[in-house]
Parts: C-alpha cells; structure tokens; sequence
C-alpha cells in the first residue's frame, strides 16, 4: 500500500535502483537526468495540444460559436492536425532577413520557456531540483524570452515585426518589476526562495487569504508578460499583422506558438506554488499521489480563468498597458511589500494569533485598493476637468 500510495516516486526510484546494478553511478544519474527532460518536455507538449483545443472550445462557447468539431469525435484530434499541418509547411526566409539571427530566435524562445520547469514540483517529492533560489531562477529564465522576441523582430527584417519587439521588450520590462515585488511579499513571509519550502509553508493556509493583492498583482503581471490578452500587444494583429513574428512559418512558428502556451502555464503554476499552497490538500501525507492531481487542478484552474479573460475583454492600446504597470501595479506592489513587511514584524514583536494576523492583512489589502482606486478617480475627474487631450481630440475639415 505504501508503494502505491506514492507511485510515481518509488517506480522512479526503482528504475534507478535497476540501471545502478550493471551502470555506475554517474552514468544512471545522466540516463535518469535524461529521462527527466524527456518526460517533462512530452508533458509540455501534450499540454500545448490540450490547451490549445481548450481555449478553442472555451472560447467558441463564450461567443456562442460551434468550435472544432471536424477531426475526430467532437473535434478531439483537432490539435493533432494542426500539428502536423505545421511540421510540413514550409519553412520561409525573407531574402533581407538578419539569418543567423533569424533561425536562433525560435530555439532562444523554446528554451527559456522549457527551462523553468528544472525546479518546479508538480507534486511531494516531484522536483528536478529543489534549489534554495528556485524563484529567482525561474524569473531570470522567463526574462530571455525577452531577447528572444527581439530577435524575431529584429531578424525578420521587417517593420512590423521590429514594432512588434519593441512593444514586447517595453510590456515586458514595464511588468517584471510589479511581478517580482508581489513575490517579494511571499518571500517575507515564508523566510524562502524555495518553490519546495513555499509549498510547505502553505501546509495549514494559502498565502493567498493573506495576500489577495500580491496575487492578483502576480496573475496580471504574468498574463502581460505571457502576451495573454488582453495584454497581447506585441502582436496585435489589427496594428502589426502579426507581430514579431509575422516572418515566421512552419515549424519556426510553432516554436513560438509552442512557447506561449507553456508560458501561461508556467503562470499558472507558479501563481499555484506562490498562492495557492501548490501540491497540498487533503489527505495528501496518506496518499502522496494525490499531490499531483490537486497542483493540476489548481493550474488548470488558473488557466481557464486566463482563457476566460481572454474572451471577455478587449485589447488595451499600448499607452494603456504601460500607464496599468506603472501608475497602478507597481505603486499597490510596492505599498502592499512595505505594509506585509511591517505587519510581519510587528505581529512576530506583539505575538498576535494567526487569525488576527489574517485580518490584519485584509484590512491593509483593502485599505491599498480603496487608496489607488481613489487617487485613479481623482486623476480621471481631472482629466475630465481638462478636457479631452489634444492628441485624441478629432479635428473636422
């Protein structure tokens, strides 16, 4: 029963133990260490075919559409036909484009959105490795994917597509510090770095009754830096026909539509390891298998409810997007950093109880939202008061 209850680690540690009698050591640690990446890069693929069918059907039932419904029974292997449809299209190359470049954007992007996953648990005792700085590492990898849309933009030699980069590097650069401030405040009140040890610290409440604020400021800020809309910006077909990857086809384009889709579940996951105590539920420490359902449970939830937004609200325009970052986002990330910083130390010196912390949480996140909301409805009467602004203003002739 104790094999069973926690199935998938003992039969990983069986195969090693096998491989281990006639392979030294060194070499079963680099097959076992293969079979890992092998395993989570077919997980993530399996998952982007999944996805993309999901948002396809969520989406057609939120626009009171059909969807896919051709291939298979209710359109079940429609993922698989777009699959192949682009792994035998052409793979085209603009006779101005920047190659070198051009052919390595694809590769840079893929990776930086695979990586990540080295530290992340999908479930107790399910971690490539449990590193001490494992947050750090997943936001410096995430942030390549910066430099790879620049060099899709660049490389394409394309205006569009050199728009489209540099929209991706503003969003992106605008978003990350937001971001990075909304963990900070799991950090101080977990004393850790570690994906592990924040999970652990979630055993008896999720930070996110604690810290409402930092979540939603964490799912907004990786949503933009996803290019999930309505933050998808960098490729707003309406403006730049398809951003900066309009040179792109074939398998090259499916690198970077690949990309996207591991990057909102990468969102996704990490929201669930920050806020919403990851793998733990109940009677996960009986049956450690479990684990693994309620961390897919909780990040398909988060999915959903990104693809829901997605068909529910319109594109922002880019002056938009930056003026949501940095005059909203970023002032309640930094205000609720300072407010959890000193309710933690306060409430360690007078030694409250859990539960008056908690409320004490609530009340400052709700003292942060009713303070930006006021000083945006003071700033809109004043533009009001103005006038509309001269850039916007329609003039007849």
């Amino acid at each position: 029963m104790a094999f069973l209850s926690d199935l998938l680690v003992n039969l990983w540690n069986w195969i090693a133990v096998q491989l281990d009698q006639f392979l030294p050591s060194w070499a079963t640690a680099l097959v076992m260490l293969f079979a890992a990446a092998v395993v989570i890069v077919v997980f993530l693929l399996l998952t982007v075919m999944f996805l993309t069918l999901l948002e396809r059907k969520v989406v057609a039932r939120i626009a009171d559409r059909i969807g896919p419904n051709r291939v298979g029974p209710f359109g079940l292997l429609q993922p698989i036909a777009d699959t192949l449809k682009l792994i035998i299209k052409e793979n085209t190359e603009p006779a101005k484009a920047d190659h070198p470049v051009f052919r390595l954007a694809p590769a840079v992007v893929a990776t930086a959105a695979l990586m990540p996953y080295a530290v992340i648990p999908f479930g107790r005792g399910m971690v490539g490795s449990d590193v001490n700085i494992g947050v750090l590492y997943v936001i410096s990898i995430s942030s390549l994917t910066v430099i790879a849309v620049l060099m899709a933009g660049w490389g394409g030699g394309n205006k569009y597509g050199v728009l489209g980069g540099m929209r991706a590097v503003a969003q992106m650069f605008s978003f990350e510090v937001p971001l990075a401030l909304s963990i900070g405040s799991v950090a101080l009140l977990t004393g850790s770095l570690s994906l592990v040890a924040i999970t652990e610290a979630q055993r008896k409440l999720w930070l996110i009754v604690a810290q409402p604020i930092a979540f939603l400021v964490y799912l907004l800020c990786g949503a933009a830096e996803a290019n999930r809309a309505p933050f998808d910006i960098p490729e707003a077909e309406s403006e730049l026909v398809a951003g900066y990857h309009v040179e792109y086809s074939g398998v090259r384009f499916a690198f970077f539509y690949m990309a996207e889709y591991i990057n909102m579940f990468t969102t996704s996951a990490m929201a669930t390891i920050l806020f919403l105590g990851g793998w733990q539920g109940p009677f996960v420490e009986r049956v450690p298998i479990l684990s693994i359902a309620y961390f897919l449970a909780k990040v398909y939830g988060l999915v959903f409810l990104m693809i829901w937004v997605r068909a529910t609200f319109p594109r922002l325009r880019i002056d938009q997007l930056l003026d949501l970052s940095w005059k909203v986002l970023l002032p309640l990330a930094l205000m609720n950093l300072l407010v959890t910083a000193v309710v933690d130390k306060v409430a360690a010196q007078v030694r409250l109880s859990s539960t008056l912390t908690i409320g004490v949480f609530w009340g400052s996140n709700l003292v942060l939202v009713g303070v930006v909301a006021l000083v945006l409805y003071l700033s809109y009467r004043r533009k009001r008061a103005r006038g509309l602004n001269p850039h916007y203003q329609i003039h007849w002739h």
